[in-house]
């Protein structure tokens, strides 16, 4: 089994859920993250956020502050079968990358096993 941690931009988190669900990945964990790259804050990535030239909210407001500098994105994981990751990889490149930095990165871990609480099944079923 493969982890899958893909970390994107907020406003495409909808088209890359539907695109996984279209291709049969329809378990995915999401949630929202602030991080940054190697490269300086590009303010127009989150004018969305911006009220009246001043961010709405405060985590907000302190995450890009002069002394973070943190951009908001989202963070998905998926669990697949090793012969899946590909596939599952394939897509959120497609539906992600537009050439321009801050498209994301994608991350692969190896799983070593899974256990499903409720029944205490373990392996791939319990995913």
């Amino acid at each position: 089994m493969k982890e899958i941690m893909a970390i994107i931009r907020m406003n495409m988190i909808n088209k890359t859920k539907e695109a996984l669900l279209e291709a049969g990945f329809s378990s995915i964990t999401c949630r929202k993250v602030f991080g940054r790259g190697k490269k300086k804050v590009d303010y127009e990535l989150i004018q969305g956020l911006l009220q009246g030239g001043e961010i709405e909210s405060p985590i907000v407001a302190e995450s890009v502050s002069e002394g973070h500098r943190l951009v908001p994105k989202r963070m998905l994981t998926i669990v697949v079968n090793d012969d899946e990751a590909g596939k599952a990889v394939e897509i959120i490149i497609s539906t992600n990358q537009t050439g321009n930095p801050g498209d994301g990165k994608i991350f692969i871990l190896p799983v070593l096993d899974a256990v499903r609480v409720r029944t205490a099944e373990t392996g791939l079923v319990a995913v």
